[in-house]
């Protein structure tokens, strides 16, 4: 009987984390465990800022066939560059000394977080371990970076973009998650040899996250508990970070805060949302929410206690990042109101799908003429135009079509 081949995974976030690559890299994983040997290395569960309880540096546990080895990493403060350093040194030292500790690995599978360190992290482990690596790119770093100014300091972007080069060069297979990061990934080299890639684009569980009516008794629930009963609400679930805008896109509220009928729920957390409550308490508006992430059990019915959904991304992102909250938006069945550039691939899905309206970055007049728009809508049309977004994503974007590109690239990878 053929053994199976090994594959250790070093993606940070994972099981039970609420960053949405831990749980799509989860979800990868569990379906690929019945044809490989797969060890996981992630840091403990803290992205939400939870408490971590326990006190080993190191913890092996078993889930289903799988092994997972959790680090414990120093908590991060994510509005200090400093703890964000800290954190990234401490994960890169402890998860490449644990992958250099596994033996007879066939392929190292690493993803682009932390930035640039992860990368490293497979390129460093295939020439100790004289393993295959491949290499995803979630988010182009320093590109990402450098797009919201993270430092004024030019010569740490082109050391950075150097190295992820040198690791995109030496992986045997790059995979990015949208047609636009391709073209980015050819700008890099130019006229230089392309590493080998492919496109795949990320996805959402389509079976868990159906449409469902306000009228389901948790979606009721969830509401009345938020006192968000009879209200028309925008929405925008997932990371409020450094790359999205929000600090600014917050201001637009302001346009609203007359308007109680509207309500703007803000679920999760990140870096720019201590800047986005002090506005919102600052100016006395009463009818911006803002909660915590939801469990991923509850995420079904969070996602369609909303009437419009936000899917945005800062200006200088095209081919850099695709926001994954997508995917989960258009198996809820809801309208999107994105702030993308054009040509990027999120803005190409809601273009393709008719499922929502798309205004450019930084254009909040636009932004607010847009709310109205939608506020405006009969209910009928509001809710085609979602319903749109969740027939494209039966016909094209399931989550097994994309797994099983994974696995076509890996057993490609291993045999090549």
């Amino acid at each position: 009987m053929k053994s199976k081949k090994k594959i250790v995974f070093v993606i940070n976030y994972f099981y039970p984390d609420f960053a949405s690559t831990g749980q799509l890299m989860t979800e990868l994983c569990m379906s690929l465990q019945q044809e490989f040997n797969i060890t996981v290395i992630a840091a403990q569960p803290g992205y939400a800022g939870e408490d971590i309880k326990s006190t080993k540096k190191f913890e092996v546990e078993q889930m289903e066939k799988m092994k997972i080895i959790r680090i414990k990493l120093p908590k991060v403060d994510k509005t200090s560059k400093l703890s964000r350093i800290k954190y990234i040194t401490s994960y890169f030292i402890y998860a490449q000394v644990v992958l250099l500790k596994e033996r007879n690995v066939d392929l190292i599978y690493t993803i682009s977080q932390p930035p640039i360190i992860g990368g490293l992290i497979g390129t460093i482990g295939k020439w100790f371990k004289r393993s295959k690596h491949v290499y995803n790119i979630q988010d182009f770093n320093p590109e990402q970076a450098a797009a919201v100014s993270y430092t004024n300091k030019q010569i740490v972007f082109k050391v950075a973009k150097k190295i992820d080069m040198l690791n995109c060069s030496y992986a045997d297979k790059v995979i990015v998650v949208g047609n636009d990061m391709c073209k980015t990934l050819h700008a890099r080299y130019a006229n230089k040899r392309l590493p080998s890639h492919a496109v795949i684009n990320n996805w959402t569980n389509e079976e868990e996250i159906v449409p469902l009516n306000k009228t389901n008794s948790k979606i009721e629930q969830f509401l009345k508990g938020h006192n968000l009963e009879n209200k028309f609400i925008v929405m925008y679930s997932g990371n409020i970070g450094l790359f999205y805008d929000l600090e600014n896109i917050i201001k637009v509220t302001e346009n609203f805060k007359d308007q109680e009928e509207i309500a703007f729920v803000f679920i999760g957390e990140g870096a720019v949302k201590k800047d986005m409550l002090e506005f919102v308490k600052r100016k006395g508006i009463s009818n911006v929410y803002f909660l915590p992430y939801q469990s991923k059990e509850f995420i079904k019915y969070s996602l369609n206690a909303a009437d419009v959904h936000l899917v945005v991304n800062q200006k200088g992102i095209k081919g850099v990042s695709v926001p994954s909250k997508i995917y989960g938006v258009m198996a809820a069945g809801k309208p999107i109101l994105g702030v993308l550039e054009q040509g990027s691939e999120a803005q190409m899905l809601i273009e393709k799908s008719n499922n929502g309206l798309v205004i450019e970055p930084q254009d909040y007049e636009g932004i607010t003429k847009a709310i109205n728009q939608f506020y405006q809508m009969e209910k009928g049309q509001l809710k085609s135009m979602g319903l749109n977004g969740r027939a494209y994503l039966d016909k094209h974007l399931k989550r097994k079509i994309s797994i099983n590109k994974y696995r076509e690239v890996l057993n490609d990878v291993l045999e090549g």
